[in-house]
Order: C-alpha cells, then sequence, then structure tokens
C-alpha cells in the first residue's frame, strides 16, 4: 500500500476534548461489514453526529486536518476501520497525551500520525483551538519530533523510531518488510 510520507505537516485543528475514546466510537460495529478501507469516513463519530453540539458537528471543525482530544484515544477493540475512517474523514495526525497501543500501530500502518504530547501541552493547545475560532493551525515535524504552532507554542514528543521510519517514508509494515529484500535474498541464499 502507497501512503503519503509524513515529514512535516501543517493544518487546521479540531478540538475534542474528551478522554477514553473509544474505537466503537469512533466507528460503530454496525459499520464494519466492508473489507475494503474505504467508506468510512462519513460513519465516523456516527452515534456522536446526531447531537447537533458535537464538536466535530461545528463550522470551527470543518476542513480540519489535526484532532486534538483527550488521553487513552483509540481504546476498546484494536479495529483498523477506527483508523480508516478518521484518515478517509481527512484527518492526518491526531495529538493527545495517550493512546491505546494497537491503536497507534493502526495509525503508523496507515500514515495518520499519533503525536503524544504532555497533558499540560493537550490543553494548551485545546485552550488555543477553542480561542481559534476555527483558525488554529499547527506543524507537526516529524523529522525534528516538535509541534509548533504560529503564536509561540512549541513542544517536543518522541514517537518509537521503527513506526517513526514507517510514517517518514510513507511505508505500511509489508512496504517497510521490503526495505530488507537484499538482507531476506541474501538469507535465503545460505539456507539448503
Amino acid at each position: 500500500m502507497t501512503l503519503t510520507p509524513f515529514v512535516r505537516y501543517s493544518g487546521k485543528c479540531a478540538a475534542l476534548p474528551r478522554a477514553d475514546v473509544d474505537t466503537d466510537q469512533i466507528i460503530p460495529k454496525q459499520f464494519l461489514k466492508r473489507v475494503e478501507r474505504t467508506g468510512f469516513g462519513p460513519a465516523l463519530f456516527h452515534d456522536w453526529r446526531s447531537n447537533p453540539a458535537f464538536e466535530l458537528n461545528q463550522p470551527e471543525a470543518k476542513d480540519a486536518t489535526i484532532l486534538i482530544t483527550g488521553a487513552n484515544f483509540g481504546c476498546g477493540s484494536s479495529r483498523e476501520h477506527a483508523v480508516w475512517a478518521l484518515a478517509e474523514y481527512g484527518f492526518r495526525a491526531i495529538l493527545a497525551p495517550s493512546f491505546a497501543d494497537i491503536f497507534t500501530a493502526n495509525c503508523c500502518q496507515n500514515g495518520v500520525a499519533p503525536v503524544r504530547l504532555s497533558g499540560d501541552g493537550i490543553d494548551e493547545l485545546l485552550r488555543r483551538c477553542r480561542a481559534g475560532n476555527g483558525a488554529y493551525r499547527v506543524t507537526i515535524d516529524l523529522e525534528a519530533q516538535r509541534v509548533t504552532d504560529d503564536a509561540g507554542f512549541s513542544a517536543a514528543f518522541a514517537m518509537e523510531p521503527y513506526r517513526r521510519e514507517m510514517l517518514l517514508r510513507g511505508l505500511d509494515e509489508i512496504g517497510r518488510t521490503l526495505l530488507e529484500e537484499p538482507r531476506i535474498a541474501a538469507f535465503e541464499k545460505t539456507r539448503s
């Protein structure tokens, strides 16, 4: 699968100040009947969308490509469909204090950057996002591992080197494995 490399990305932010957002809230189970990776974006947060006050229903969230949210985002079942829905909806990155482990792997496998910042950093970004009235943007520099905005916000983050390389090079796990093809072939030649 060809993914767009994620090196340095600037985008409009949407605030979802909720903790423990599980994958069933991201993409409810009734939408998991498809085997293709497409068609999930319109069902993103389906159950919450019926509420007109839901954060992503607000005009300020329109066309956002970076989601700022609470701790433990993507918890629950390991459905990769949740990341497919977020990506198809248009999100390239999610900023949170923490993510479920399998969700983190699924993000990197599908070209969505899961960026962990401190709780204080996320609180500040949520405040700035709300104050920006739909115009707040940040830049995520994956090479430098830093999130910045034009008003002086700057925070470092860490990412597992293997997952970071996948995002930087636009690779899924199969593509990453194929980088080792010469070594694999050399090993295979040594076998009888």
